[in-house]
């Protein structure tokens, strides 16, 4: 083996002598910052990797994380996976939550807070067959609803007050359209690119009703942390926020490099299946609609905490000694608003 110096291409001379020409004039190159230099992070999502995640995957899979000084760990949620016992236990940096479920956790103690709402609606939605055209007609025919265990603490108490619900109507729904596919009565909840997505699969094209369209006023997909980090570390906080919601403006415009990342971390996700979840959050303006129209992407406001609060109050799901301002900040949203 030969040891010395490699000669220099005429490309690497040119380089060189630019940079000695920047160095000449008082310019200063500053190194890309490689990995050890980054702050790391490590973000758990609330279900297996998908499209309703994709904004996040996108900031990895683009290096907006990197260039705002993160090396960010995505790990995937599911049946099995408590998020917010990993968030408070330290084994989590960021998770992805959901109002309700932060809301209840703080009043049992838990040092968590929200500190932005990718998503300005929640996906959660009825389904039932094409011959029902409205969530009344549901209610008046008395049609049998199949709801999990969750529905029963978050959205379902809301339709109980809006709509007149009873819970004698109520079945046990173990995340198979097979029931509903079988039944033409049936109803059930469902994400909005998903269940709907299979039941069309399966040859039926369902009536669809997204709860938020009709008022329903949770967040969702949010971003939580600890009152540690918050306090340890706010700029890292910043950070995190402002590059997500940037992943979420930059998947909207080219989704290919969050898609394939998806599909590494969750081979079972087709192409279709994204597709159809890109076009739905892009219908119901999800991400970008509402508040974040105007205000960008991620944005909270007080009035909607406090209407998801009275809400809550009215229903009994959460002590009235709870102080809201202890459950989210707003100190932590973009500056600059991102908008699509």
């Amino acid at each position: 083996m030969r040891y010395g110096k490699k000669p220099a291409s005429a490309a690497s001379k040119g380089s060189l002598s630019t940079i000695a020409g920047l160095l000449l004039t008082g310019i200063v190159i500053a190194p890309a910052a490689t990995a050890e230099e980054l702050d790391r992070v490590v973000f758990g999502t609330n279900w297996y990797a998908q499209a309703e995640h994709g904004g996040f995957y996108q900031a990895k899979a683009t290096g907006i994380y990197e260039k705002h000084g993160l090396n960010v760990s995505i790990q995937m949620g599911g049946p099995q996976v408590n998020g917010m016992q990993l968030l408070a236990a330290g084994r989590r940096d960021f998770s992805m939550g959901y109002p309700i479920g932060n809301i209840k956790a703080r009043e049992e103690g838990l040092p968590v807070k929200t500190v932005a709402a990718a998503f300005q609606g929640d996906p959660q939605s009825l389904i039932a067959h094409p011959n029902v055209t409205s969530i009344e007609q549901i209610k008046e025919e008395n049609l049998p609803v199949y709801l999990a265990a969750f529905a029963h603490t978050t959205f379902w108490p809301w339709l109980k007050a809006e709509y007149g619900f009873t819970d004698d109507v109520t079945r046990p729904y173990t995340f198979s359209v097979a029931p509903f596919m079988a039944d033409p009565k049936i109803v059930q909840q469902g994400y909005l690119s998903s269940e709907p997505y299979a039941i069309k699969q399966g040859g039926i094209e369902p009536s669809v009703f997204l709860l938020a369209d009709y008022g329903y006023p949770a967040y969702a997909t949010t971003i939580e942390t600890t009152d540690a980090m918050i306090e340890k570390n706010p700029e890292l906080v910043r950070r995190f926020v402002q590059a997500s919601m940037e992943g979420w403006a930059s998947y909207f415009a080219d989704p290919a490099p969050g898609n394939e990342l998806i599909k590494q971390e969750n081979p079972q996700m087709t192409d279709a299946q994204i597709a159809y979840g890109i076009e739905k959050m892009k219908e119901h303006g999800l991400v970008t609609g509402g508040d974040a129209e105007t205000q960008g992407i991620g944005v909270m406001t007080d009035e909607r905490w406090k209407a998801l609060h009275d809400f809550m109050l009215k229903a009994e799901l959460v002590s009235a000694d709870l102080d809201i301002k202890d459950v989210y900040t707003l100190d932590f949203l973009p500056a600059e608003p991102v908008i699509e």
